[in-house]
C-alpha cells in the first residue's frame, strides 16, 4: 500500500509516522517551506492528542514532546482587576463539559512541529504546492503539483488545513464560512513577567481577563524539562536549534475582529488594546517577543452531508474546524485513520471499507458543535 498525504501540519505528520511504523509506503507533500507559516506558539493537547502521539509515534518522539510539555491543566481561571492588582475571581474545572476544555498540558507548537519531523527526511518533500488530482481506472489516484510532479498512490489524505486545496477539488461544494473574527497572539519570556506576580498567581492554568471591555487570555509554558537536556536525553535527532532556541514563556491572546483589527502592526494593536489594563497585562505584551506576535484567522465549515467512499480522504482542519482544540482532533483523526488503513494493509478490511469506517468515526468525532 501506498499513501499520499498533503500538508506537514500536526496530522498529517503524526500519520506519516503512524503508517511508516505499520510497514506502509508514505510520502508527504507540504507547499510551504520547512520553515513554514505562523501557527500560532502554544497548543493545548489533552487526551486526545497524548493518545494518538503515543499510538503513531516512536517512543523516543513520544518520550520528547512528554518531557517538553508544561504542568497540568486542570482547570480555568478567570481574573479581574482589584484597584490596579489582578485577583484570581472564579476556577472552573477542565473537565470537557459544556463547551470546557478537557484536561491537559499545554506545548511548544513550533517544538512540537520539530519533533514530529525528526526522522522523516525521507518522506517530507517542502516546496510542493498540491494541485490537483485524478482517480485512475485501476483504483489509484494520481497527483499533480506546481512544478509538474506527479506522483500516484492508493490512497490520498488532505490533511492540508483550512484552505484545504484536496478539499476544493474533492468535496467542491463544501465551504469555508469566515466568522470575522481574530486573535492577536503572541509570548513573552517568563523572565520578564516574573516581577509582576501573574506567573505566580495562575500556575500552570489558563486564565482569561475580562477588563474594562477588553478580553485577555493567558498561560504560562514551563517546560517540565530544559527542552535541550531532553534533545540529549530521548531525541538527539531533533534539529538542536529547535530546542536551544526555547525557554519558558507567557503565552497571551487578544481576541479581536476583523473590523477592530485595523491596519496596524499586530505588537502595536495589541500595546493599544491592552493600554487600559493592569500593569501586569500591558508588561507581558511590552515585553513579547515581536516576531513571535501573529495573527489567527477563525472560520467554520458546515457539516456537509456523508459523501460516497472513494480512495481520497480528509483530516484535521481540511473537514472540521475547532477554534482552539483543532491540533487535538487532527492527530485524533490521523491516528483513527491510520489504525483502519493498517487494517487494510494487513488484508483484514477492504480498502474503501477502510476508509469508509475511518470517516464514520471522523464524523462522530468532529462534526459536533465546539469539537471538545
Amino acid at each position: 500500500m501506498r499513501v499520499i498525504v498533503i500538508g506537514a501540519g500536526l496530522g498529517g505528520l503524526t500519520l506519516a509516522h503512524g503508517l511508516r511504523r505499520a510497514g506502509i509506503d508514505v510520502a508527504v507533500y507540504e507547499r510551504d517551506a520547512a520553515s513554514g507559516r505562523p501557527q500560532g506558539v502554544s497548543l493545548h493537547v489533552d487526551e486526545r492528542g497524548r493518545s494518538a502521539l503515543r499510538a503513531c509515534l516512536p517512543p523516543a518522539h513520544v518520550a520528547m514532546v512528554e518531557a517538553t510539555t508544561g504542568g497540568p491543566r486542570e482547570q480555568t481561571l478567570t481574573l479581574s482587576d482589584s484597584d490596579g492588582e489582578l485577583a484570581v475571581t472564579d476556577a472552573r474545572p477542565s473537565d470537557g463539559v459544556a463547551g470546557r476544555a478537557r484536561p491537559g498540558r499545554q506545548v511548544h507548537r513550533p517544538l512540537l512541529k520539530a519533533v514530529l519531523l525528526t526522522d522523516l527526511d525521507d518522506v517530507v518533500r517542502f516546496g510542493a504546492e498540491f494541485t490537483r488530482f485524478e482517480q485512475r481506472a485501476d483504483g489509484t489516484v494520481r497527483a499533480w503539483f506546481a512544478d509538474g510532479r506527479t506522483d500516484t498512490a492508493d490512497i490520498l489524505v488532505g490533511a492540508d488545513g483550512i484552505g484545504s486545496a484536496v478539499r476544493r477539488r474533492y468535496l467542491p461544494d463544501v465551504r469555508v464560512v469566515d466568522t470575522g473574527r481574530r486573535m492577536i497572539m503572541g509570548a513573552t519570556p517568563l523572565r520578564a513577567a516574573v516581577g509582576t506576580g501573574l506567573p505566580g498567581l495562575i500556575g500552570h492554568s489558563p486564565a482569561s481577563a475580562h477588563i474594562r471591555g477588553t478580553t485577555m487570555v493567558l498561560a504560562v509554558l514551563r517546560f517540565t524539562e530544559s527542552p535541550l537536556t531532553a534533545r540529549r536525553r530521548w531525541l538527539p535527532a531533533l534539529r538542536r536549534t529547535a530546542a536551544a532556541e526555547v525557554e519558558d514563556y507567557v503565552m497571551w491572546a487578544l481576541p479581536v475582529t476583523r473590523e477592530s483589527l485595523g491596519a496596524a502592526t499586530l505588537s502595536r494593536r495589541a500595546r493599544e488594546l491592552t493600554a487600559e489594563l493592569p500593569p501586569a497585562l500591558r508588561t507581558v505584551v511590552g515585553e513579547a517577543w515581536p516576531d513571535m506576535t501573529v495573527e489567527l484567522r477563525t472560520g467554520s465549515i458546515p457539516p456537509p452531508e456523508p459523501w460516497p467512499v472513494r480512495p481520497v480522504t480528509l483530516l484535521g482542519d481540511a473537514i472540521h474546524l475547532a477554534p482552539g482544540f483543532g491540533g487535538n482532533l487532527a492527530m485524533q483523526d490521523a491516528r483513527h485513520l491510520c489504525e483502519a488503513l493498517t487494517e487494510a494493509h494487513r488484508g483484514r478490511l477492504g480498502l474503501l471499507e477502510a476508509i469508509g469506517a475511518y470517516e464514520d468515526t471522523m464524523r462522530r468525532n468532529g462534526f459536533t458543535k465546539a469539537g471538545r
